[in-house]
């Protein structure tokens, strides 16, 4: 777990609908000074208040001289436990796990929490959570000029659909699907509840033929592709192989979440980002 100090919490003003240049020339972001975690590597939190009145908290981890900007969603529940003290007490996830990973790629990430350690299991398909995500897009768009791409992993790909579909023109690159949910389950939605078919970027489903997950089997990939009818650039990566230390079949270190082979799905992944940026 790492740790941050108090005074490394930032408190930023957006505005989902305000464009990134505007916002930057009439509410200045508070400077902070970075906190090195890794060599080139540097981490910040940042407390994102909501266009509703809530506010969420977001972890991010970026190299010196990052060349795109990736806005990462977490599976599961969504709550990545980010402590106003820097601990992470939900790290396992892919998205939270790998980000050294992606900055030594030369991505930066911006990955956030629920709200209030709120359940997001049901509600990344809604209108409301569109708006975070819009919100999301404009905190990334705050970090710097690079092209800014969605990426969600498992239950995280319904709000990385969401996003996608309902995000300002030309305000995203790309998005990134990984081991998304197909199935009902008990969440209730899957990414086909998201409205795939809106979506005009280009897109990118990675599915590792050893997932064992029941609600995101891996033979559902080209279906997910197929659902993207209003983007002219899909593609479907097939991974296979991982280990397995997660009791269960859907847990983050198994195959479903690239448990043992994180370094070769980022790399391809990191390979489709660079295609696109």
């Amino acid at each position: 777990m790492r740790k941050y100090p108090r005074n490394m919490i930032a408190t930023l003003s957006l505005l989902a609908l305000l464009p990134a240049a505007a916002f930057a020339r009439d509410h200045p972001l508070q400077k902070m000074p970075a906190i090195t975690t890794e060599p080139g590597q540097n981490d910040r939190l940042f407390n994102l208040p909501l266009n509703g009145g809530e506010t969420v908290r977001v972890l991010s981890t970026a190299p010196d001289r990052p060349r795109g900007i990736i806005v990462m969603l977490p599976g599961g529940a969504g709550d990545v436990g980010l402590e106003e003290n820097g601990d992470i007490r939900h790290g396992d996830n892919f998205v939270v796990r790998t980000r050294g990973l992606w900055n030594r790629r030369g991505f930066a990430v911006l990955i956030p929490d629920t709200i209030d350690r709120a359940n997001l299991r049901g509600h990344r398909s809604s209108p409301t959570y569109a708006r975070v995500m819009a919100q999301l897009i404009a905190l990334a768009h705050q970090q710097g000029p690079e092209p800014v791409f969605l990426l969600g992993t498992s239950q995280g790909s319904i709000a990385a659909v969401n996003g996608a579909a309902h995000a300002p023109a030309r305000s995203i690159a790309g998005v990134v699907l990984t081991e998304s949910v197909s199935v009902m389950g008990g969440s209730r939605e899957t990414v086909f509840s998201a409205d795939p078919q809106a979506i005009r970027t280009p897109v990118l489903v990675v599915a590792n033929r050893d997932d064992r997950c029941n609600v995101a089997p891996p033979q559902a990939a080209q279906r997910i592709a197929d659902a993207m009818t209003g983007s002219r650039d899909v593609h479907v990566l097939m991974v296979a192989g991982g280990t397995t230390r997660s009791k269960k079949a859907c847990g983050s270190l198994t195959p479903h979440g690239y448990y043992g082979i994180e370094d070769r799905v980022v790399d391809a992944i990191s390979q489709w980002l660079d295609a696109h940026s």
